[in-house]
């Protein structure tokens, strides 16, 4: 293995010209876990910020199968010197409005996890950070807004295996999660919190004025890129809120009630219909839930491991 071989080394490896030159051509077959994703760029600045953010993965060879074909794309004609934009494209496709060409790689990120909400429906999506020790996994659905992503990043940061930030990809049958692993989006706030929360903290840019705000990737560490394709079995389930100045709080919640909140929480639920009413009835009832109110990382991160701890149980 070697830095000038791209066909062996991770993404951070790669020289930004190599970077560039796949991305430009053929695209880059990126393992996030539950699926492969080819990614082709043509915009400026997206290379750089990729490189930044998916440093630790290293670019499958060779795919037999992808299950889902993407590019970013400048634009033709004046359009890409005047007002330059960044258009997102599924399998040759627009499904909605340019971003700015600033914006190329939140762009992308969304409008993946929009491609996977829509398209992926043989697993059962729960809006979900999920993260395990032990192969043992701790769901956090919760509502945007909850401090989801925030606690997710810190978990990793602490320690635990970063399955996901956005998706828990629940597979109905067997009943346990694949990763579905991307940078952890963080938002406004969430960016300086996490960056004084760890100086491991794999920051990529932040891109200021976007549509939600300003933007910034956490880059998921080796030791959970490594074990991308590595299930894990749901042990917990718990619901985070975010409050400002409030005092740790945990509740415990009735299966019946973590499996409503769990069926709200699903990007397909209704799209499966008896399929994903049994899965996620089956989760529910199989693992300990609680609905936690935290104002303080540290504290929340220390909960949370000692809540699986308490699980106990081989790996």
């Amino acid at each position: 293995m070697t830095a000038g071989d791209p066909l062996f080394t991770t993404v951070g490896e790669w020289s930004q010209e190599e970077l560039a030159r796949s991305l430009y051509g053929d695209g880059l077959f990126i393992d996030y876990g539950a699926c492969t994703v080819r990614v082709r760029s043509r915009a400026p600045g997206f290379t750089a910020a990729f490189r930044q953010v998916y440093r630790h993965f290293a670019p499958v060879r060779n795919a037999d199968f992808t299950d889902f074909h993407v590019e970013i794309d400048p634009g033709k004609g004046v359009r890409r010197w005047l007002k330059p934009q960044s258009r997102f494209l599924i399998d040759r496709i627009q499904p909605f409005e340019p971003f700015a060409a600033s914006h190329a790689l939140p762009h992308y990120e969304w409008g993946l996890n929009w491609s996977f909400g829509q398209r992926f429906n043989q697993y059962v999506l729960l809006h979900a950070g999920v993260l395990a020790h032990a192969d043992r996994a701790l769901l956090l659905p919760a509502t945007p807004g909850s401090g989801k992503s925030t606690l997710t990043a810190a978990m990793m940061l602490a320690g635990f295996r970063l399955l996901s930030d956005e998706f828990g990809v629940l597979r109905p049958q067997a009943g346990d999660l694949l990763p579905m692993l991307k940078p952890v989006a963080l938002k406004n706030a969430s960016i300086g919190v996490i960056r004084d929360f760890s100086a491991q903290a794999e920051l990529g840019p932040t891109f200021t004025a976007t549509r939600k705000g300003d933007v910034a990737h956490l880059a998921p560490d080796a030791a959970s890129v490594a074990l991308v394709r590595r299930p894990a079995r749901p042990a917990l389930i718990v619901f985070p809120a975010w409050r400002p100045g409030v005092p740790l709080q945990l509740e415990p919640q009735a299966p019946e009630q973590a499996f409503i909140r769990l069926a709200f929480n699903s990007f397909n639920y209704g799209v499966l219909g008896r399929i994903s009413f049994e899965a996620v009835a089956d989760l529910a009832a199989a693992c300990p839930a609680y609905q936690l109110v935290y104002s303080r990382l540290d504290e929340a991160v220390a909960c949370l491991r000692q809540l699986l701890d308490d699980q106990g149980g081989p790996a």
